[in-house]
């Protein structure tokens, strides 16, 4: 009996190496459609303020540029305002409205590829919030309450979303100039799957005057099988606004 001296079995184990790697490099052609900038450090430049008009009634004002690398690549522009009431000095009330404008594609040519024609969400959304405030020791802790109903418009459709968001803020003075601040806020859907994201964050902050201050921190955003690391810098500026 002759032989050809050929290990089929070898054949068989490398087709199927080979054809395993034909398949992933096929797939990696359509991975610039899935990009999510994941890899990437964003960033969000944002204003906060709280202006107070009354004794027990101040205005909220808001406005945060988010982006999916830290110089450029635009995702979301926020504004948001808001009507505060004062019920005691550790308790707070408001009730307000947000526009937020978002480009949910990493790159200009994502939803593209994928067939969608353009890459814009707007979102009209009013929420109410309720924030508590306490003290241990030399920290401060504040709970933030909110529930928001989104009425969101896609390039060919829109619908509406309610969601529920807590957070739990730390914040520890160092002197009387510098702080530092933690915070970690969970969101809840309260339609289909419940959880939506988390943000973790952690700050350095420093107090400019006594009605202003400055913060530098990073922010861990966590979604459904994605994570996204995001620097933050932030100015608060709550100004008295009542007639002396």
């Amino acid at each position: 009996m002759i032989t050809s001296g050929i290990d089929y079995n070898h054949l068989k184990k490398a087709g199927r190496t080979y054809g395993l790697l034909l398949i992933l490099f096929f797939c990696s052609f359509q991975l610039p459609a899935q990009q999510t900038g994941e890899d990437k450090w964003g960033a969000w430049y944002m204003y906060f303020g709280t202006n107070q008009v009354a004794d027990r009634w101040s205005i909220h004002s808001e406005a945060q540029f988010r982006y999916y690398e830290t110089l450029g690549n635009f995702n979301q522009m926020l504004l948001r305002t808001g009507l505060n009431y004062h019920i005691r000095p550790d308790a707070l009330a408001t009730i307000g409205y947000a526009y937020i404008d978002t480009d949910p594609s990493f790159e200009d040519r994502a939803l593209a590829d994928a067939g969608f024609a353009g890459n814009k969400i707007l979102e009209h959304r009013i929420f109410q919030q309720f924030i508590l405030r306490d003290q241990v020791w030399e920290v401060l802790i504040e709970h933030r309450y909110r529930l928001e109903q989104r009425f969101l418009e896609f390039e060919d459709f829109s619908e509406t979303q309610h969601r529920a968001r807590y957070r739990l803020q730390l914040t520890l003075p160092l002197t009387s100039t510098f702080f530092i601040n933690f915070y970690d806020e969970v969101f809840l859907n309260l339609q289909d799957e419940i959880f939506g994201q988390n943000r973790l964050y952690g700050a350095f902050g420093v107090h400019i005057t006594e009605k202003s201050s400055l913060q530098l921190g990073y922010l861990k955003n966590h979604f459904n099988g994605i994570n996204f690391d995001r620097l933050q810098i932030g100015v608060f500026f709550n100004p008295d606004l009542r007639k002396k």
